[in-house]
């Protein structure tokens, strides 16, 4: 197992866009996550995203959705009710926004704020703070996409920041990928080392996928939207070069920095002034 708990890489301005990310993830989950299973489920069936919600969208169908909760005699799920699901299109389209900012628990939260923090400070830092937001909403939109395309029928909803933040440890592996990361690895006993931000987060990336694969063979693992980080993470890696030609370092021109990226000749007889 590895934990990132923070990298060596300084950044110059104030991560304000991501804190403000976290603040308002934290006040959804104080509210939600104090609601009783039986509601929070029903919450999470309006507000998440369902992907056949998405396949039907704009027909003027109600889906039928059953609502589970854990029995806590047999610690089984159960079904405690339905909710009806609207396919309006204002309806539908807004979940790719809401269900970023819901969780299934502190944990989930946890996990995912802490992430975002390590890492999202420094995507901030080389974006700015509107191309920042822009990037992080962009990259959850396609997480949640690559869900759906997972299962178009599908009706268990996905919730949580973590196809966002994926998107963001794509970015970040592709800008700084020798940037090194003070990492957690337990493995029979804990050990605690600086390592290159590609290979901590490939090993994230590479289980994703492997766990992802194995879902789609019909192995049942544990309810975590795989693809949802998987399209997360390479929408990352996409966008970041995209995003990065229009917004320069702190105190750099980044007309000199796009220069430098298109310029192909051989290194060896390049002459720099």
């Amino acid at each position: 197992m590895l934990f990132p708990l923070f990298d060596l890489n300084p950044h110059n301005r104030f991560p304000l866009v991501t804190l403000l990310l976290i603040a308002a993830n934290v006040v959804v989950a104080g509210f939600t996550l104090t609601q009783s299973e039986k509601r929070l489920n029903q919450v999470a069936m309006e507000y998440g995203f369902i992907p056949a919600r998405l396949s039907q969208v704009g027909q003027g169908k109600v889906l039928e959705a059953p609502v589970f909760a854990i029995n806590r005699q047999t610690g089984k799920p159960e079904r405690v009710g339905k909710v009806d699901l609207s396919t309006k299109t204002a309806d539908v389209y807004r979940t790719f926004l809401t269900t970023m900012f819901l969780h299934g628990g502190w944990w989930h939260l946890i996990m995912n704020m802490w992430m975002l923090w390590v890492f999202g400070n420094n995507i901030e830092d080389r974006l700015g703070h509107f191309v920042y937001l822009l990037f992080y909403v962009l990259g959850g939109v396609v997480a949640t996409l690559a869900f759906w395309a997972s299962n178009p029928n599908g009706l268990t909803p996905v919730i949580g920041a973590s196809g966002a933040v994926a998107a963001v440890l794509g970015g970040y592996a592709i800008t700084f990928p020798t940037a090194k990361v003070r990492t957690l690895i337990f493995f029979l006993l804990f050990v605690i080392v600086d390592l290159p931000a590609m290979l901590v987060l490939g090993i994230w990336f590479a289980l994703n996928v492997v766990s992802g694969l194995i879902g789609m063979w019909g192995v049942v693992l544990e309810p975590v939207a795989f693809w949802a980080h998987i399209g997360g993470f390479v929408a990352g890696m996409i966008l970041m070069p995209i995003f990065t030609l229009g917004a320069s370092p702190p105190g750099t021109d980044w007309r000199k920095e796009t220069e430098e990226m298109f310029r192909f000749e051989d290194p060896r007889f390049r002459s720099d002034t």
